[in-house]
């Protein structure tokens, strides 16, 4: 079980450069879905592929595909409802997978390549927060300022991620097939809200206590800044447990 406990300590914070430029890149997936495993394996790819652009892998695991034959243990309820709101956002009849989100902007089937490098390049060009995560002693610390202009509400969001996942499903559409898994999200957590009319920056700490069946070797921690009208991801940073 993830458990975190986010006390606030000050405003007027300064953030720390990034030297490569953050892009989250989220994939609503199912290990029932025959469809998936293609974007599964593109989703890994492109974390390597970029060398100026630190690609932010989210696979969330939706719910709707575990009662026809194989229960997905990385799926949550949870994944399923943003998948919904982004489904809203972007005015789809209905949602899918494999279906990618490149930070909270574009929506495409999660299997294109040529869409996903385009739409991570572009994401790379726009206005960003500065963000700042790390983690000592079991406690992140998140800083975060400098929001792009014309913000004015934005949700924090702390993900858990686990990468160099493997399941053979012995049922369902992919019965008998040996599938990877990278950035497979084990928890996602809102942490704040932050109302640039109050505030122009916000700073925490989070104790965070993590499951004993998740490797740390493979976990990563993931802060990232949503603008809450238009779903824009507009600032990421990651760390270590």
């Amino acid at each position: 079980m993830f458990r975190i406990l986010v006390t606030i300590l000050a405003f007027g914070i300064t953030g720390v450069a990034q030297t490569r430029t953050p892009v989250v890149v989220e994939l609503f997936t199912s290990e029932g879905c025959s469809s998936c495993p293609p974007a599964d394996n593109l989703l890994s790819r492109l974390v390597r592929y970029f060398p100026d652009i630190d690609v932010i892998a989210l696979s969330e695991h939706v719910d709707y595909w575990n009662h026809l034959g194989w229960k997905d243990r990385f799926s949550s309820s949870l994944y399923t409802a943003r998948q919904q709101d982004y489904g809203r956002m972007f005015r789809l009849e209905s949602v899918y997978t494999p279906e990618m989100v490149v930070n909270g902007q574009a929506e495409f089937n999660g299997s294109d390549e040529i869409r996903a490098r385009d739409e991570i390049r572009k994401a790379a060009q726009g206005a960003r927060a500065a963000v700042d995560l790390s983690m000592l002693n079991g406690v992140a610390h998140l800083k975060i300022e400098k929001l792009p202009e014309g913000t004015r509400n934005a949700d924090m969001f702390l993900a858990v991620t686990e990468t160099n996942l493997e399941t053979t499903p012995v049922a369902g559409e992919n019965g008998g097939r040996r599938l990877r898994h990278t950035g497979v999200v084990r928890s996602l957590t809102g942490i704040g809200h932050l109302d640039t009319r109050k505030a122009a920056s916000y700073s925490a700490d989070a104790r965070v206590n993590l499951n004993p069946e998740w490797n740390p070797q493979n976990l990563k921690l993931v802060l990232f800044v949503q603008d809450r009208s238009t779903r824009k991801i507009i600032g990421a940073a990651t760390a270590h447990p």
